[in-house]
């Protein structure tokens, strides 16, 4: 997964409703019905972040009727998850040199 696509995940996952949407999704399958029942958002609104959740292949989509039914792309799910866990806190074992900074001024 490049830089890219974890910046547009991050994106899309950088609204709260659309957090609670996945968590939702973790448990399978939901009908944009199911999902709009959880917040207290318009049916437009909810097309706006499944459209985002969709544009960065987090979530599948697919019409049955005229009913929409979500669920996770494991697949990119699992790229995602692997990608960031790529990132890492470390600190430095060196002694600070005195304040100085090794760049030139």
């Amino acid at each position: 997964m490049n830089e890219s696509e974890i910046a547009l995940i991050c994106k899309a996952l950088g609204d709260e409703n659309r957090v609670q949407i996945i968590k939702m999704l973790t448990g399978g399958e939901l009908c944009a019905c199911k999902i709009l029942d959880a917040f207290n958002i318009t049916q437009p609104t909810l097309s706006h972040h499944m459209k985002i959740l969709t544009e960065c292949n987090l979530v599948n989509s697919r019409k049955e009727g005229k009913w929409t039914y979500y669920s996770i792309n494991c697949e990119k799910f699992s790229e995602f998850k692997t990608a960031v866990s790529q990132f890492t806190c470390k600190t430095s074992t060196a002694k600070k040199s005195a304040g100085k900074c090794c760049c030139k001024d």
